[in-house]
């Protein structure tokens, strides 16, 4: 119980302390809710279109945050 705890204040940490990443998956939710409404992309891809953009964002973060 103490492992998942530990796992789950540092994920929230990872939120509140980076905020970087924070505005960064918002801006990348807004961008998805918008294109996927006003550009016409056709419903199956909407999924996949936030969860690479997502991906991206953490994946920068993560190179960022390795430099460190």
């Amino acid at each position: 119980m103490r492992g998942l705890a530990g796992a789950l204040r540092a994920l929230v940490g990872l939120f509140l302390e980076d905020a970087s990443l924070t505005a960064g998956i918002v801006v990348c939710v807004a961008l998805a809710m918008l294109v996927a409404h006003r550009g016409g992309i056709a419903p199956p891809w909407r999924g996949p279109l936030l969860v690479v953009g997502l991906a991206i964002v953490l994946l920068e973060n993560v190179r960022r945050t390795a430099r460190k």
